[in-house]
C-alpha cells in the first residue's frame, strides 16, 4: 500500500479531538526541548564561578548578578531565621515541663527585642566604618549607602541576614539559663548582648576596619604576623560569644534548686531528664536545616557556585561525624554504658555544625569529617566537665557553642587545604589560597586563629560576667534570678512568670 495513502486513511480514522490533543502534546514537547536547550546554552555563562578578577561585566550584567546575589542572601536569611523555631523546640524539649512556657516566651521576646536593638544601634556598631573597635555610623539605619561594601547586596538585605545571626547569639545564651532566670532579668541582659556586646566584639572580626580582620597588615594590629583572623560564618563571632555568655550566666545564676551533680551523687546526680525528647529532636533537625542558610549563605554570592556546594557538603559531613562520635562516646564511656543517648547525639551533630561554621569555605570534605568527629568527642568531654564544675547548663550550650566554637576556629589553622581563597559577588578568587598546618602551610594561620579566638573569648567572658553580675544584684523583680518560691511552686516558672502552663 502507498505510504502516503496509508497515513491519510489513518489520519481520517482518528477522532478529531484525539489528533488535536496529540498535536498539542507534540508541540509542547518540542517547546520544552527548545527551552531546555536554551537553558543549557545560556545558564553556564550566567552562573559561571570562574575567577572573577579576570572577568568584565556590563552595567546590565552587574545589575542582574547583584539581583541574584541579593535573592540568595535573603533566602539564606530566612533559613537562618527559621533556626529560631529549632532553638525554641530544642530548649523547650530539654527543659522541665514547668519551664516550657518560660522558654518559649524568652525566645520569642528575645527575637523581637533583637530586631529593634539591631536596627537602632547593633548593626551600626558592627558593620559601619569607625575604628578597629567599634562602628560609628548608620544608627537607626540612617544614611546607609545603596549596597554594603563591594558585595553588591543592598544594605537592608544585608541587615536582615545579620539580624538573624544576632538573634541566634541571644537565643544561645537563654538555653543555658533555663529554669531560674526571671523574665525581666532576661530582658536586661538581652539588651546588653544584642545591642552592645555581640555587635561591638563582632566588629573586631567582621567590621570593615576591625582590628582582628586587618590583623597582620601594615599599620594595623600585629603587622609582622602577615595574616588576619578568619571566621567565615561565625564559629567565634556567633557561637563562641553565645557560648561564653552562657557560661557566665550559668556561673552567676547558680544551679536550679534541687539540681544534684554527678560528682556529689553518682547514683542520683546528673542532668534532670528532658521532658520531651521528641520536640528536642525535631528542633535539632530544624537547626541543621537552618545551617544551610547560615554557612552557604555567608558567601553572600549565588555566583560562587563551587563554594556554595562545598560549604553545604562540609556542613553536612561535619554534622554527621559529630553526631556519631558523641553517640559512641556516650555508649562507651557514659554513665549508662551500653545505651545510645539521644540527647548527646543531638548535641553531637550540633557541635559538628558549630565547629565547621568557621572553616567551612576553606577545608575539603575529608577535613570536615575530622573536624566534626573531634567536635563530637569534645561535646561529650565538655558537658561532663561543665557538670564537674557544678555549672547547671540544661541544654549543653557551653560545650556545644563555646568549646566547639573555639575548636572550629582553631581547626582552620590545621585543616585549610590550600585550594580556596575568597568568595566574592562575581565568583571565587582562589589566587591566594588559605593553607593550614596539616597541608604544609605552617603555623601562621593557626597562630592568627588562636590570637583572635583568645581575645574574643576573654573579652566576652569579662564583659558578660560583669553584666550578669550587675543584673543579678538588682532588686526583685528585675534581678537575674527568680525567688525560690518561683522554682518550688507546683507550676514552676510558667505559672509564676506567665500565669499559664504549657500542658493542661
Amino acid at each position: 500500500m502507498n505510504f502516503k495513502l496509508y497515513l491519510k486513511k489513518l489520519f481520517n480514522s482518528l477522532p478529531r479531538e484525539k489528533w488535536k490533543l496529540g498535536l498539542a502534546i507534540f508541540s509542547g514537547k518540542v517547546m520544552g526541548l527548545l527551552i531546555v536547550m536554551l537553558a543549557m546554552v545560556s545558564l553556564p555563562g550566567i552562573l559561571s564561578s570562574t575567577v572573577f578578577a579576570a572577568d568584565t561585566y556590563t552595567a546590565h550584567e552587574t545589575a542582574v548578578i547583584n539581583t541574584v546575589n541579593t535573592v540568595w542572601t535573603l533566602v539564606a536569611a530566612f533559613l537562618v531565621f527559621g533556626m529560631q523555631a529549632g532553638f525554641v523546640m530544642l530548649e523547650a524539649g530539654f527543659a522541665r515541663k514547668t519551664e516550657t512556657v518560660n522558654v518559649l516566651m524568652e525566645c520569642i521576646f528575645d527575637t523581637c527585642l533583637c530586631g529593634v536593638a539591631f536596627w537602632a544601634i547593633g548593626y551600626a556598631f558592627m558593620f559601619s566604618e569607625g575604628n578597629g573597635f567599634i562602628g560609628m555610623h548608620w544608627f537607626f539605619l540612617a544614611g546607609i549607602p545603596a549596597t554594603y561594601g563591594t558585595t553588591g547586596i543592598p544594605v537592608l538585605a544585608h541587615w536582615i541576614f545579620q539580624f538573624a545571626f544576632a538573634d541566634t547569639t541571644s537565643t544561645i545564651v537563654s538555653g543555658a539559663m533555663i529554669g531560674r532566670t526571671s523574665f525581666r532579668g532576661d530582658i536586661l541582659y538581652s539588651i546588653c548582648v544584642t545591642g552592645f556586646i555581640y555587635p561591638i566584639i563582632g566588629h573586631w572580626a567582621w567590621g570593615p576596619d576591625g582590628f582582628l580582620a586587618l590583623m597582620g597588615t601594615p599599620g594595623h594590629f600585629l603587622p609582622s604576623l602577615g595574616t588576619g583572623f578568619r571566621d567565615f560564618a561565625g564559629s567565634t563571632v556567633v557561637h563562641t560569644i553565645g557560648g561564653i555568655a552562657s557560661l557566665t550566666g550559668g556561673i552567676v545564676l547558680g544551679p536550679r534548686l534541687g539540681r544534684i551533680f554527678a560528682r556529689d551523687n553518682k547514683l542520683e546526680g546528673g542532668m534532670p531528664p528532658a521532658h520531651n525528647l521528641t520536640v528536642a529532636a525535631v528542633g535539632g533537625f530544624l537547626l541543621w536545616f537552618g545551617w544551610y542558610g547560615f554557612n552557604p549563605g555567608s558567601t553572600l554570592s549565588a555566583m560562587d557556585t563551587q563554594g556554595i556546594g562545598r560549604v553545604a557538603t562540609n556542613t553536612t559531613l561535619a554534622a554527621c561525624t559529630g553526631g556519631m562520635a558523641a553517640m559512641f562516646m556516650a555508649l562507651w564511656f557514659g554513665n549508662t554504658k551500653g545505651k545510645f543517648d539521644l540527647g548527646l547525639t543531638l548535641n553531637g551533630f550540633l557541635a559538628g555544625l558549630v565547629a565547621i561554621t568557621c572553616p567551612c569555605y576553606w577545608v575539603s570534605p575529608g577535613g570536615a569529617l575530622w573536624i566534626g568527629l573531634i567536635a563530637g568527642v569534645l561535646v561529650y568531654l565538655g558537658m561532663n566537665f561543665i557538670e564537674w564544675l557544678r555549672i547547671d547548663d540544661p541544654v549543653g550550650a557551653v560545650a556545644v557553642h563555646g568549646i566547639n566554637g573555639i575548636w572550629g576556629t582553631l581547626s582552620l589553622g590545621l585543616f585549610a587545604c590550600g585550594q580556596y581563597g575568597a568568595t566574592g559577588p562575581l565568583g571565587a578568587d582562589n589566587s591566594a589560597p588559605v593553607t593550614g598546618l596539616f597541608y604544609g602551610g605552617g603555623a601562621q594561620i593557626l597562630e592568627a586563629q588562636f590570637i583572635g579566638s583568645f581575645i574574643i573569648t576573654v573579652a566576652t567572658f569579662v564583659i558578660t560576667y560583669i553584666v550578669m553580675f550587675v543584673v543579678s544584684k538588682l532588686p526583685h523583680p528585675w534581678a537575674l534570678r527568680v525567688p525560690a518560691e518561683a522554682e518550688t511552686n507546683v507550676g514552676g516558672l510558667d505559672v509564676y512568670e506567665h500565669g499559664i502552663e504549657a500542658y493542661s
